[in-house]
């Protein structure tokens, strides 16, 4: 069918834009080498996300704690939303706004690493949640569309997909997070 079709050329345009980019190129490499230094040094890499971006986050936490490739120790990397009670109760008796913010204070230290995945770049609790990195000197990497939204003005790392269209962005997201931790998981556990 021809939307088939449509939609994996536009899936595979946004991903040679990327290949096309040696800004965002260097920018992934970095993102890659700040993790590693990160779980050198005794840290953690901390993800938050809504929705598709929430799944995401969970995605890559579970290929850095698991494994990607290979058997290997694993790291300790967890997606924020993953405890429904604390999602909830804080949501209701804070704001929704707070709901990752608070766990950074909770859980952050300077050194770790937190990736905030938001497709437009202007979820409240996702910025609140960099914010909060920011002032514990974390590591903020944000994960966006090609616009950056407000995350481009306060995340350590920028890596903002050339895109407005959120299925490609979150494709795209995925597709580097897998390549971050292929990266990660080759350094940390070289296999001889």
């Amino acid at each position: 069918m021809h939307i088939i079709r449509e939609k994996l050329m536009d899936s595979v345009s946004v991903k040679n834009k990327i290949i096309g980019s040696d800004e965002l190129i260097e920018k992934i490499r970095t993102a890659s080498e700040k993790i590693i230094d990160c779980y050198r040094n005794g840290g953690k890499v901390l993800l938050c996300g809504n929705g598709g971006s929430a799944a995401d986050a969970q995605h890559i936490a579970a290929e850095f704690s698991g494994r990607f490739y290979y058997d290997r120790p694993p790291l300790y990397s967890e997606a924020l939303h993953v405890n429904s009670s604390y999602l909830t109760a804080v949501a209701n008796d804070y704001s929704f706004d707070e709901v990752y913010a608070r766990l950074i204070r909770a859980m952050g230290k300077a050194g770790d690493v937190l990736i905030g995945i938001s497709t437009s770049g202007n979820s409240p609790n996702i910025l609140k949640a960099i914010e909060e990195a920011n002032k514990l000197k974390m590591i903020t990497i944000g994960m966006t569309g090609e616009s950056g939204g407000k995350l481009k003005d306060i995340c350590g790392i920028l890596l903002n997909i050339p895109s407005s269209d959120t299925p490609r962005i979150q494709e795209a997201h995925i597709t580097i997070g897998h390549i971050i931790c292929e990266i990660v998981e080759k350094e940390l556990f070289p296999k001889s």
